[in-house]
């Protein structure tokens, strides 16, 4: 198997998978949305809150907060040396006391770990009027995006490569006038792709053309597509999700070799 990167800009990455098959492909996406795993609060303990909002809704407005930190020091709860009941290798905690007339923002969330925060001070939680005040404490803990959407690390997804043959249309330039995502061009004579990756596959072009033109995908190639929901950066993202990915074939070797 092959990858080629081609677009990196902030929380999103494309790339080409060459030489694979459709099981990886979707094995791999499956893994980098639910098993890569993120820091998120999981428990919010209020000791004052008189804004117009209940209790609940802030919780979870916090728990949804994407939160930056360094995954090779921190434990899974169920992995780390202290069982889960808490240390600093598993968990942070987070304090935030606002008075109105204001508005609590991610940003006023206090760190008991220095390297751990918001991925943006300026996530609204809670608007504040004259009299209101908002105290509490935050627990974030390391989860998977299978047992709740606030661990979830990314939306991932992938469409087979784009494959043209053909391409001699007597009305060439409406079918590429035509092709809704602009991936067509004229080239020596013939419709061709000027850009594969835009592509979708909706073969509005084959409909169009009076001539031959056929666009398939390519059962071995895939286009993905990574935006990053969480603290990690999309291509930390794909690295894990394919450690994890061997990481299952080993332990699934192991298994089938004791049959």
């Amino acid at each position: 198997m092959k990858i080629k990167i081609l677009k990196k800009k902030g929380d999103v990455l494309t790339f080409v998978l060459e030489g694979s098959t459709p099981a990886f492909a979707n094995a791999l996406r499956r893994i980098m949305i639910s098993e890569v795993p993120t820091l998120a609060v999981e428990w919010v303990d209020f000791n004052d809150n008189s804004s117009v909002m209940f209790d609940e809704i802030i919780a979870h407005r916090i728990g949804m907060i994407p939160l930056k930190f360094d995954s090779g020091k921190m434990n899974l709860p169920d992995e780390c040396r202290c069982g889960g009941k808490g240390c600093s290798l598993c968990q942070t905690v987070f304090a935030l006391e606002k008075t109105g007339p204001n508005i609590a923002y991610s940003g006023d969330m206090k760190s008991s770990n220095r390297t751990v925060k918001p991925i943006d001070p300026k996530f609204p939680i809670a608007e504040l009027l004259k009299g209101h005040s908002l105290k509490l404490g935050a627990v974030a803990r390391l989860g998977l995006g299978k047992n709740h959407a606030r661990w979830q690390a990314a939306n991932a997804s992938y469409q087979y490569y784009p494959l043209i043959s053909g391409g001699e249309c007597k009305n060439a330039k409406t079918v590429i006038s035509e092709c809704p995502t602009n991936a067509l061009k004229m080239k020596y004579s013939k419709v061709d792709f000027d850009d594969p990756i835009l592509c979708n596959l909706c073969r509005k072009c084959e409909e169009v053309c009076s001539g031959d033109l056929t666009i398939r995908g390519d059962p071995n190639s895939f286009i993905f597509r990574v935006e990053s929901v969480s603290g990690l950066g999309p291509a930390e993202i794909v690295e894990k999700a394919a450690d994890i990915l061997e990481k299952k074939a080993e332990e699934f070797k192991k298994s089938a070799g004791k049959l």
